[in-house]
């Protein structure tokens, strides 16, 4: 008995130790673990409304909006019936008048926009229509019909006060959207409405001559003879433009200057669609 109370007493003195040499030690050895926001983006999460994401002005509700206002039965007209299912007319409009409004009008640009842009993916409710897709779609499907829905949209965007249309079609500026304002006010009007008409056509003939081009990308069908000829077509052009700049430089009357830069225009378009079928075609291979 004597022996055990001995040792307790020997065990209580051996680990007594002050309260405040306790704190100071368990202090001392105690090291706290950073935190963080909870993140793993190898974890699938669902999002089940993206047009929440979707300002309230942008340029996306407008194109949803005019796009839904087109009756079902003009668009079917356009498919006989039967075989695969197809995407839905007005989702592959929408995506495409986006673009569109954009400034993207190559189908291969538009694909990517699908893939990465919030507004597109919400038009096109995260499904994902490929270029060929898209391009066979405007190019031959609704060929008669993309013509007047761009004219449509342009014109109304306008209206709206969502554009300037001397930026749209001269200096590259992209539509914006605010979600309490329009970000671009019409400051400038056209002086008359065959300039704005003329304009319009020209960006249509545009997006026509890259869908053509973009049809003989796909596959197989450009064939190397093709390439080669695209590729000297545009030497002869870059030639072309680049004397008529030498004209411009040295030339001081402001009429005739005018002149060239008209004249070298018509060149700048065909060289810039040379350029990019072949571009695609080696990026390809």
């Amino acid at each position: 008995m004597r022996n055990l109370t001995i040792t307790t007493e020997k065990y209580t003195t051996q680990t007594s130790l002050p309260l405040g040499e306790i704190q100071e030690s368990s202090s001392t050895k105690r090291k706290l673990a950073p935190t963080f926001k909870p993140y793993d983006n190898q974890q699938v999460h669902m999002i089940f409304d993206l047009q929440e994401f979707i300002p309230a002005h942008h340029v996306a509700r407008v194109i949803d909006e005019m796009v839904e206002a087109i009756p079902d039965e003009r668009l079917f007209s356009y498919y006989s019936g039967g075989g695969r299912s197809s995407y839905h007319p007005k989702m592959m409009i929408k995506v495409l008048l986006y673009a569109y409004s954009q400034k993207v009008y190559s189908c291969r640009g538009i694909e990517k926009l699908i893939l990465e842009n919030l507004p597109a993916m919400w038009l096109a409710a995260i499904q994902k229509p490929d270029f060929r897709t898209l391009n066979d779609f405007r190019g031959q499907r609704m060929k008669a019909l993309m013509g007047e829905l761009f004219e449509t949209m342009i014109r109304k965007l306008i209206k709206d006060e969502y554009i300037m249309m001397d930026h749209y079609f001269l200096d590259g500026t992209k539509i914006e959207a605010d979600a309490n304002k329009y970000s671009f006010v019409w400051k400038k009007s056209l002086k008359h409405e065959a300039n704005l008409k003329e304009k319009i056509q020209e960006t249509l003939h545009h997006i026509n001559s890259l869908t053509e081009l973009e049809a003989l990308t796909e596959g197989d069908e450009t064939s190397d003879e093709l390439l080669l000829q695209l590729e000297e077509a545009a030497k002869i052009l870059e030639g072309e433009v680049s004397s008529l700049t030498d004209e411009i430089e040295k030339e001081t009357d402001t009429e005739k200057r005018k002149e060239i830069r008209k004249k070298r225009s018509t060149y700048k378009k065909p060289l810039y669609l040379s350029k990019f079928v072949t571009s695609i075609q080696y990026s390809e291979n």
